[in-house]
């Protein structure tokens, strides 16, 4: 069986050594968990909130967790000088796993039909409120933090030569647990007739905490050979100019064009989906509510990873693998230009359904493991602290910056009407989305140009 799938992901990834691939295989099952955690949170996370808040407050909420995840990095930036990465892989599983169970237990005296909260009192309504906008600052702190951690763990123990042919196949794996466990755990209230999102919490808080042990099972059943990075010949030099401290990720950030571009590239792209995501997640509130949204939204993470799944074994990783990072890089702005231009011109639940899934799967599929080998000609101060700014405060300040964009819906709504105040906004759309598209392009370039030389060169970029 072993030999069988050996062979599928020899043609779709390349040639694995034997103990290389049982090496991708451990640390697949360890992002196939992450993942599945991940996106079948992220569907409970806008669900909730719709229910206990309100659809409109959604890029409020956004707006929050920007400055809620300020002090939240402080204290990982802390932990990263002072802890190895084997414990903070068991630290913030630890953290998430039982905070998730006590979300659980609040949820389900918090949740409620829509008559029945409007019977509860001011400081009832207040709490539930307050309860929602915590569990929507929580879950994307799991998204940057967890998500981020892992792939710094797996660049930090990774060589170039077995990114490019590993990274997909573990991608890939994710993908899997993307599939299974929303629409598996997600969906089963709903299945069950149950009125809270309770039991999906709780199975949430129980596979999170078993991330632990896999990590574990990975280190100790690794060879050592295969765990050793990427080394610059001017490693050292680059290390010694770096120093400690929790500024330190957006020093090394600003310092370097090369990570200045990692940035943007992740901002644009956040930006425009942000606009797409708020106008899908507006037209599911109409439609469904209670756990009924969170089946759907559900039913949307695993159409996400199906297509994306469905992208990688057909042969995407081919383009990174044959015509390099620069290409991969350089055609998701393209991909998304394409996106735009249909959000602009078309308007329903089923378009955005399918706008979002395909937008978000050829990120994961294509731009997202070309994004996370950029930082393996980097050293680990990098790999870890830029990395967590650009992938917390950069996926932030983007949503941030499209949720502000979002927020002048209402107003103009207000001012010119539902019909023509939506056709004011999407017209605005177009005049962001369309010069940021083309500013991607050519940051793609210099990127992997630049990945392309120092890989060429064994050289540390930064």
């Amino acid at each position: 069986m072993l030999r069988f799938f050996q062979w599928v992901c020899r043609f779709n990834f390349g040639n694995f050594e034997r103990e290389e691939f049982k090496k991708f295989l451990r640390m697949g099952l360890i992002f196939a968990l992450i993942i599945g955690v991940y996106w079948t949170l992220r569907p409970l996370k806008d669900a909730i909130f719709i229910q206990l808040v309100d659809k409109l407050h959604l890029p409020y909420a956004k707006t929050v967790s920007v400055l809620a995840l300020l002090p939240l990095v402080m204290f990982y930036t802390k932990l990263l000088e002072k802890t190895s990465r084997e414990k903070m892989l068991i630290i913030l599983p630890s953290f998430y796993g039982i905070s998730v169970l006590v979300f659980s237990a609040l949820m389900s005296i918090a949740q409620a039909p829509p008559e029945e909260l409007a019977l509860r009192s001011a400081p009832q309504l207040l709490a539930t409120k307050c309860l929602g906008y915590l569990w929507y600052l929580f879950v994307e702190s799991f998204g940057s933090l967890v998500v981020a951690l892992f792939w710094a763990f797996a660049a930090d123990s990774t060589d170039p030569t077995q990114a490019k042919r590993g990274f997909p196949l573990v991608v890939t794996m994710g993908q899997i647990g993307g599939i299974i466990c929303p629409y598996g755990i997600g969906g089963l209230p709903h299945r069950l007739h149950l009125t809270t999102d309770t039991l999906s919490m709780v199975i949430l808080g129980i596979l999170i905490l078993a991330i632990i042990p896999l990590v574990r099972y990975f280190l100790r059943a690794t060879p050592k050979n295969l765990l050793q990075s990427f080394h610059g010949k001017n490693e050292k030099e680059e290390e010694k100019k770096q120093e400690p401290g929790f500024l330190e990720g957006l020093k090394l950030m600003l310092k370097h064009r090369y990570l200045i571009g990692i940035f943007a590239a992740n901002f644009i792209y956040e930006v425009v989906v942000t606009i797409f995501d708020f106008n899908f997640k507006i037209a599911a509130g109409a439609e469904y509510s209670g756990v009924a949204l969170s089946r759907y939204l559900s039913l949307y993470g695993s159409s996400v990873n199906i297509v994306s799944l469905t992208c990688l074994l057909l042969g995407i990783s081919n383009v990174t693998r044959f015509l390099g990072i620069g290409v991969a890089l350089a055609a998701m702005p393209i991909i998304v230009g394409c996106a735009l231009f249909g959000f602009l011109s078309l308007d329903s639940l089923a378009f955005l359904f399918a706008l979002m899934v395909g937008s978000k799967a050829i990120n994961y599929a294509l731009n997202g493991p070309a994004l996370k080998q950029l930082y393996i000609p980097t050293t680990p101060d990098v790999r870890f602290k830029a990395q967590a700014w650009i992938e917390t405060f950069g996926s932030r300040a983007s949503k941030e910056t499209g949720s502000l964009f979002n927020m002048l819906l209402a107003p103009l709504q207000s001012a010119f009407g539902a019909v023509l105040g939506r056709a004011h906004y999407l017209m605005l759309s177009g005049a962001l989305g369309f010069p940021l598209l083309g500013l991607w392009l050519v940051v793609a370039i210099f990127l992997g140009r630049t990945f392309r030389r120092a890989i060429e060169n064994k050289k540390m970029v930064c």
